[in-house]
């Protein structure tokens, strides 16, 4: 596997990953802006309106038979946010070269990507008022929708809280009421201001990418006034104390979430043994979290610990009895305190760099988490191999784990419960 950076234009990257290891070929695109209110709903609704149909493929029944005649090639758009940077992606996914036997096949796939993203279909200097009713619809669903995975509201929902006055609090898809706003000329306003003005990550994994030429008199690489996108602040803008959050509403399983200030921003090496030592605490079936909290008090049906790296958080996430959350949590926060402690062997320090080096391999398992990677790898100014990653994880001893876990502090603690609260001053309360 070979891979190569150019920077090609303003603000545009380009990342070629030479690899036969595939049987397709993957090519995307990204725009990478900052997060805000007043953009996020419009830049999840963009990709959207533009698969719906360009000025040469009219219709989404269009574009699939197009896709069809490139040997069944797939399309796929995706809008994420990584720390406080929003992306709009675009990707296409088709054959191998070899298999196709055609030396212009990934300027095909090129030119069929830059039809969907520079080409949309337009009226009276306007996206279609038909398209964007119809997909706005579908968005507002969508976010209407977040209720009905419990576990995974209540993650958002604890961010949001923890977050509170902080870019990272916003929903990637914004809010109902701001698609509700959308009209065609703001759209398309903001569209032509995505093109002009974002970070462009233009990643291709596969083998014999021929394209360049092309990749160059098509695009604008001559551009001005590109976003300028901040690193995240990883302080919290609490003036003191920990917030604690109650929302009621029709659930089951209760859903217990303590959110963890980290400290460290991932630049710092040390950084490096918190995750190791997030992977102790609550990484998998050999974790403190699991066998304390789910398997000897049987308090939870689920638990585990994640990172939230760009914003250097630490959340623990657990599906419990709603009878169950004060004990639950104050078993929660014993674990954390007995890694502080330094209260692990050096049989959990292996076994966690174990699952995490082969967290890292299964990476380059596949096109889209290969090119994941690198995109992550340039957003976040790292520059580092699969093997560098490896090491750093592999050096960390128990003195930087314990270092590394001395200034964690619990921000927020959000509970998804069944049951009316009765809180305190300094206790929030939503019912649903």
């Amino acid at each position: 596997m070979e891979y190569i950076r150019k920077e090609i234009g303003d603000g545009i990257g380009l990342n070629i990953i030479n690899t036969d290891k595939f049987k397709s070929s993957l090519l995307s695109f990204s725009f990478i802006r900052p997060l805000s209110d007043e953009e996020a709903s419009l830049n999840a609704l963009i990709p959207l309106v533009l698969r719906q149909g360009t000025e040469n493929y009219r219709t989404s029944i269009d574009i699939e038979r197009k896709l069809e005649e490139l040997y069944g090639a797939n399309l796929s758009i995706d809008v994420n946010k990584k720390g406080e940077k929003h992306i709009i992606k675009f990707s296409i996914e088709g054959a191998n070269v070899d298999f196709t036997g055609e030396a212009d096949y990934a300027v095909k796939l090129l030119e069929m990507l830059l039809e969907i993203i520079y080409n949309p279909l337009l009226e009276n200097g306007a996206f279609l008022e038909k398209y964007i009713y119809q997909e706005k619809e579908n968005m507002i669903k969508r976010i209407e929708s977040r209720i009905n995975d419990k576990k995974q509201y209540a993650v958002e929902r604890c961010i949001e809280e923890m977050c509170r006055g902080e870019k990272f609090s916003i929903y990637k898809f914004g809010s109902a009421e701001d698609v509700k706003k959308i009209t065609k000329d703001n759209l398309y306003s903001h569209y032509q201001k995505m093109l002009k003005t974002s970070f462009i990550e233009i990643t291709a994994v596969g083998k014999e990418f021929h394209f360049e030429d092309k990749l160059y008199k098509s695009l604008e690489l001559q551009r001005n006034d590109i976003v300028h996108i901040q690193r995240e602040n990883i302080s919290s803008k609490k003036l003191s104390g920990k917030s604690v959050i109650y929302e009621k509403m029709d659930v089951n399983q209760g859903k217990l979430i303590l959110g963890y200030r980290i400290n460290i921003p991932y630049e710092n090496p040390l950084f490096n043994a918190f995750i190791v030592g997030n992977e102790i605490l609550g990484g998998g079936p050999n974790s403190k979290l699991f066998t304390y909290v789910r398997e000897r008090e049987s308090l939870a049906y689920y638990v585990y610990s994640q990172i939230l790296k760009y914003k250097s958080i630490m959340l623990v996430s657990s599906g419990i009895e709603t009878d169950k959350f004060e004990k639950t949590k104050e078993i929660i926060k014993m674990q954390v305190e007995e890694i502080i402690k330094g209260n692990f062997s050096e049989e959990d320090i292996n076994n966690a760099k174990n699952s995490i080096v082969t967290s890292i391999k299964t990476l380059q398992d596949s096109n889209y988490s290969l090119a994941e990677f690198y995109l992550t790898n340039v957003i976040s100014k790292e520059n580092k191999s699969f093997d560098e990653y490896i090491y750093n994880i592999c050096k960390v001893n128990r003195e930087e784990i314990i270092k590394s876990f001395k200034d964690l502090k619990l921000d927020t603690i959000y509970f998804l419960t069944n049951e009316t609260i009765e809180t305190r001053s300094e206790e929030r309360y939503f019912e649903h």
